[in-house]
């Protein structure tokens, strides 16, 4: 018996080791050394001097920075919204008494399957040849007014497919008995979706909140492949000026310490949408 507990005792250690060796290399290490950059001036090449906190001091005085943090802000905030209210109806649907049920939430989640670069470069023929022919009106994405709209539409359309299968996942969990038993008292249709149906799915729209702002306040696939951060830099998000100037801008340590910043806010916000939501579950 001890023999056999020691064995299971050296597996488990021989599995977990490895994983945390290369977890630790592949992302705490990065993490770590990202951190000491963001004190330097470092350029991504050669030497560099040790400069305290005045990266982050000029984070809040730089208009670029501030800009980009605007945009990223408006962006994930309309894209959250606009995905999780069509992914709630459409997991109302597909979870209703239709025909070829399996199929259709098979089709549904193909967009997620495909590459964020794939299919940012097929929309990106759409607006800039397809529609300008259809409707005789210039590319929606050299217009600093309505580039930022495709990016939102490229990132929902992508982003959809996996919200709507957690969704329909949670409305499963709803036993038939309560519509039954709301239907007696008369809650029927909206009345039934208000005091049935989404309190008793509001973990997993609290999962979902979560889920899609943070992936949409990292948004970087869609504006590399649609525009770039352009036109007039009017697109550009944390995640791709981090990149950008970062890589190739030669602030390496200036970056760093933007991207540092952001990590906190990403955080500080995925903290604050699960305790009010943490809160509304205890309310029900």
């Amino acid at each position: 018996m001890m023999k056999n507990k020691l064995s299971r005792n050296q597996t488990f250690l021989l599995i977990t080791i490895p994983v945390l060796a290369l977890f630790f290399c592949f992302n705490t290490l990065p993490l770590i050394k990202g951190l000491i950059y963001s004190f330097t001036n470092f350029k991504g090449f050669g030497s560099y001097d040790w400069v305290g906190m005045r990266n982050y001091a000029d984070l809040f005085t730089d208009g670029r920075v501030g800009k980009s943090y605007l945009f990223t802000f408006k962006f994930a905030i309309l894209a959250t919204i606009i995905t999780n209210v069509i992914a709630l109806l459409l997991a109302l649907g597909l979870n209703g008494k239709i025909k070829a049920k399996s199929a259709l939430r098979g089709v549904y989640f193909v967009p997620r399957i495909l590459g964020g670069l794939v299919v940012g470069y097929i929309f990106g023929y759409i607006f800039t040849y397809i529609l300008p022919t259809l409707t005789g009106k210039g590319s929606m994405l050299s217009n600093t007014n309505t580039a930022w709209i495709a990016i939102v539409i490229v990132a929902a359309w992508q982003s959809i497919a996996q919200t709507t299968l957690i969704y329909i996942s949670g409305l499963q969990t709803v036993p038939e008995d309560v519509y039954e038993a709301g239907a007696i008292d008369g809650a029927t249709g909206w009345k039934s979706f208000k005091e049935l149906t989404f309190p008793l799915i509001i973990p997993f729209f609290s999962i979902n909140m979560v889920l899609s702002m943070k992936d949409f306040l990292m948004v970087f696939d869609q504006i590399m492949a649609l525009t770039k951060g352009g036109p007039a830099q009017s697109t550009e998000s944390i995640s791709f000026l981090i990149y950008n100037n970062g890589m190739g801008g030669g602030q390496f340590g200036f970056q760093s310490a933007n991207a540092v910043v952001f990590f906190i806010v990403i955080v500080a916000i995925s903290v604050c949408q699960l305790t009010i939501t943490g809160k509304k579950e205890e309310q029900l």
